[in-house]
């Protein structure tokens, strides 16, 4: 077995230890020592990184009790090492997962819901919830949350006897074999937990849920806590900033002021279609119809207008219209058809000789094209 530190101190950050065993594992090493602080992955929580000596430590996963760390070069068996862990990511995983406890708590006390699914990434939390919950719903525990933080409650871990467990109300999604640790933050949660904590709710910061979306009948909240709280108000906070100042709004009406731009920007699209539509019907007056194929080029034009000016030509009595719209650098989008002629025979060819991509219906076809419009006419 392999003595876990950790359980003794959440807190502890170096350590001394005894290097049992190194094994090769692909292009890395795999090292057992007789005592660790570095945590493993397990209960939904990433691994630990760090150093043994110089020695950088990736990954370090539990199995059968021993602690096996990945490292990048081996260590000497029976060498004395000193140990370190990456702390500040360590704190950070330590104020999601406390936080986690909180929220969770409060949900189950609340609805009976339980949490069927946890993942603490490096850079966000979620917790996946058996049941409906609503946005106000979910501010009110919110507030409960960070009410818990600001009260700076003792994180207490306990080892309950069998007798003592199976007598006592706990959240669990597994089935566990062996002792139960047991982590309980007083008055909202009480937990089997195999992870690190922080020793008191104060540590956590804030607590705040970023998002919810419905997941599988029920709902998936996305945590941020602490460090990564502060870090996403920061550049949440300089967005506004930005924005503020590119539509010359007070910050807290932002808002009100980008719903102010998407309207005029609609009322201008509706303007613009309406005056392309008119362009579009005196321009056709100019294109000659050709004999077989007419062939309209024309960078301007965007959204529908192809297909509308493809139209408008067909019904000037072109026997087969093709338009396309871009550049002989950027390429082109089609639209070509006819009211009489199967069109798709046209697309294969342009296709194929111009690296597109694209079909549609007898009447019409429509794809993209990479080619000059000197050989796409000579083509036609």
């Amino acid at each position: 077995m392999t003595e876990k530190l950790f359980y003794h101190d959440s807190h502890r950050r170096t350590f001394i230890a005894k290097v049992l065993s190194c094994e090769p594992y692909k292009n890395q090493y795999k090292v057992v020592l007789d005592q660790t602080v570095f945590f493993p992955e397990g209960g939904g929580q990433y691994a630990d990184t760090g150093f043994l000596n110089d020695v950088k430590v990736l990954d370090v996963h539990e199995k059968d009790d021993i602690i096996y760390h990945t490292t990048e070069a081996p260590l000497e068996a029976g060498q004395e090492v000193s140990g370190s862990i990456n702390w500040e990511e360590r704190f950070e995983k330590m104020q999601q997962h406390t936080g986690e406890h909180i929220v969770s708590g409060l949900v189950n006390a609340r609805f009976g819901y339980n949490n069927v699914g946890f993942h603490l990434g490096s850079d966000y939390c979620t917790m996946d919830f058996n049941g409906p919950i609503t946005k106000e719903e979910l501010k009110e525990i919110e507030l409960e949350a960070n009410r818990a933080v600001w009260a700076n409650l003792d994180i207490e871990v306990s080892y309950p006897s069998k007798e003592v467990l199976k007598d006592m109300e706990y959240r669990s999604k597994i089935e566990i074999e062996g002792q139960v640790r047991i982590v309980t933050v007083p008055g909202y949660d009480v937990c089997a937990c195999c992870a690190p904590h922080v020793k008191r709710t104060g540590e956590i910061g804030i607590i705040k849920l970023v998002n919810v979306i419905n997941y599988k009948g029920g709902e998936r909240i996305t945590m941020l806590c602490g460090a990564r709280a502060l870090r996403d108000y920061d550049k949440k906070d300089e967005n506004v900033k930005d924005i503020s100042s590119l539509l010359c709004a007070k910050e807290l009406e932002v808002s009100e002021a980008v719903k102010h731009l998407k309207k005029e920007q609609e009322s201008l699209k509706g303007k613009n279609v309406s005056l392309q539509q008119k362009l579009l019907s005196f321009q056709v007056q100019e294109i000659k119809m050709e004999e077989e194929v007419t062939a309209v080029f024309d960078s301007e034009l965007s959204g529908n207008a192809p297909r509308e000016f493809m139209n408008l030509i067909l019904d000037k009595g072109a026997k087969i219209c093709a338009v396309f719209a871009g550049t002989d650098e950027s390429g082109y989008r089609y639209v070509i058809g006819s009211r009489n002629e199967d069109v798709r025979p046209i697309s294969k060819k342009l296709n194929e000789a111009f690296a597109g991509r694209g079909g549609g219906k007898p009447e019409m076809v429509q794809g993209t094209l990479k080619g000059k419009e000197v050989q796409i006419r000579e083509m036609l």
